[in-house]
């Protein structure tokens, strides 16, 4: 394979025979890199491919399909969602006394030895993808991640969610996070001591984690997640399951900040086209100010509108987007958002520069509103509400909601749950190490906050109907412009909350649930159901802690 002289031009097999990383993927050859993580065979390697050439390698093989303008569509098998009771994180001098074990599960070191070689040498036998990259948008706080996968498209869902250097490039020396995904590799949980054949399990000493038997894309961004979680606090910098946005007049100053677990509506909601968006799921609060972990998005989208949501909905419609468990009209192409046949948790998995107002530097200042967002399934709490600084640590740390259908494995229906920091499963230090860094910047920077229901009006699930997205936006509007604090607020009887008496954009009889309701005993009786479940779940916190 040579190029004539003289012909002025650089053929594609040029490239590839003078290209070192496609050299890599040519030749089978034991790469220096990976015979220090215990690799001892030659096999064939993609390091640092782009887009356009993963593409070329996902069809060949057969991973999915090229679907009408252009997003490569997948299928995750079994595993639509997190699996949740399958993390592990490693016990040792580390962590044995940093991670909460109430609720975290434990892992054996000499375990993580053993089922990280059968890992190994299970990744020995495929062809690899691998691909450099950090987390973090400060580079004051930034942290090297490399991820070894199988698969073609998980090497393009990397690509899109993290930051990325030039093609090519590899960490000078051993990056602080790897991550082994083998999803085609099942343990034995017999000899694993897995619960399953599903795995994923951190060592934050070695900085590995091995993910194995489920290829659902979202187990390495909250992997990715975990680790900064632990790492961040020692850091000064308080890490946050949450999307931040910005005004477009005010950057430095009119930041907010959107607590929120999975379906409540941090993507949507933040990608508002009169603001710019930092970022739409994890971000870091420091002493500067606010940054990206990620420079990409993975949003949800069932039933997506191009009305409502024509951000989002653009990035379904290009290159290089990764559409996870969505149905596609075999002839046409087309995607049908609607059909839910496969999962409710249908994901979108783009970089952040597909969104037009997106910032380039993924960083701003400090919050100057905090919305905390919950999808109330017992249609009792109101869609908006002022929350003082205890209120505000109390819903912190309650973080309650409803867990929406085929986020997690067996969630049917909307389930009323309790995830402490609004992200439990991502969360390993104890609940009061976060709570304690956003109270302390909190009061630093005189931040406002918030409580808004996405959830249920006029009933429960089943009975009542989800707060419509115009209006959630008229709130937002609202907090945003100042507006909303200068009317006069009732307090709620149940719940001791703020509530607003009214809203430019709004039914009055919306604010207040009770009127939403036709039977007002019936509403009553569920929101004294609902304050007795905060209660209970409080207890297991320690006031003693949480007050240090």
């Amino acid at each position: 394979m040579t190029e004539k002289k003289g012909s002025g031009t650089s053929t594609l097999s040029h490239l590839l025979f003078n290209d070192p990383y496609a050299r890599i993927a040519r030749f089978m050859e034991l790469h220096p890199i990976l015979k220090s993580y215990g690799f001892s065979k030659k096999q064939k390697i993609f390091w640092g491919f782009l887009k356009s050439e993963l593409y070329e390698e996902a069809i060949k093989r057969n991973e999915g399909h090229i679907c009408h303008m252009g997003p490569l569509v997948v299928e995750t098998g079994s595993h639509t969602g997190r699996a949740a009771q399958d993390k592990y994180i490693v016990k040792d001098k580390t962590t044995q006394n940093s991670v909460w074990w109430r609720a975290n599960q434990s892992y054996a070191p000499e375990q993580f030895e053993k089922l990280y070689k059968k890992v190994v040498h299970y990744l020995e036998s495929q062809d690899l993808f691998v691909q450099d990259c950090y987390a973090g948008a400060d580079p004051a706080h930034r942290y090297s991640v490399r991820v070894i996968t199988e698969q073609a498209w998980h090497s393009i869902f990397v690509r899109n969610m993290f930051f990325r250097q030039k093609r090519g490039f590899i960490h000078d020396k051993q990056p602080r996070f790897t991550i082994f995904h083998a999803p085609s590799f099942k343990a034995d949980p017999k000899t694993d001591k897995t619960r399953t054949e599903t795995f994923i399990i951190l060592n934050f000493t070695k900085g590995f984690v091995l993910i194995g038997g489920t290829a659902y894309a979202g187990e390495i961004k909250k992997a990715v997640f975990t680790l900064l979680n632990y790492c961040f606090p020692d850091e000064d910098v308080f890490p946050m399951h949450s999307s931040v946005n910005v005004g477009k007049f005010d950057y430095n100053h009119d930041v907010a900040l959107f607590f929120g677990l999975s379906g409540t509506g941090k993507t949507t909601l933040s990608a508002d086209p009169n603001r710019t968006l930092i970022g739409d799921d994890e971000h870091g609060w420091s002493p500067n100010g606010t940054f990206n972990f990620e420079q990409g998005c993975y949003a949800k989208i069932i039933r997506l509108s191009p009305k409502n949501e024509p951000e989002i909905f653009a990035t379904t419609q290009r290159f290089g987007t990764i559409l996870e468990n969505v149905v596609i009209d075999p002839q046409t192409r087309e995607i049908n958002f609607d059909d839910a046949t496969i999962t409710e948790n249908t994901r979108g998995s783009y970089p952040i520069s597909a969104i037009p107002n997106a910032s380039k530097s993924g960083t701003a200042g400090h919050p100057k509103n905090i919305i905390m967002l919950t999808a109330d399934a017992f249609g009792v709490l109101p869609p908006v509400s002022k929350l003082t600084m205890e209120q505000a640590m109390y819903h912190f740390i309650s973080g309650y909601t409803a867990k929406v259908a085929g986020t997690e494995i067996g969630i049917q229906e909307p389930k009323a749950t309790f995830s402490t920091c609004f992200g439990a499963p991502f969360m390993p230090r104890p609940s009061h190490d976060y709570a304690h860094l956003l109270a302390a910047r909190m009061k630093r920077h005189h931040s406002k906050a918030w409580l808004v229901n996405t959830g249920w009006v006029g009933g429960p699930y089943g009975v009542g109907s989800r707060i419509s997205l115009p209006h959630t936006r008229n709130i937002l509007k609202a907090i945003f412009s100042g507006e909303l604090e200068k009317i006069r607020m009732r307090q709620d009887p149940f719940f001791n909350l703020y509530i607003p008496e009214s809203c430019p954009g709004l039914p009055s009889e919306i604010l207040n649930p009770r009127n939403s309701w036709k039977d007002k005993k019936a509403y009553d009786e569920k929101a004294k159901e609902l304050a007795k479940l905060f209660i209970d779940n409080f207890k297991q916190f320690e006031l003693k802690d949480l007050a240090k």
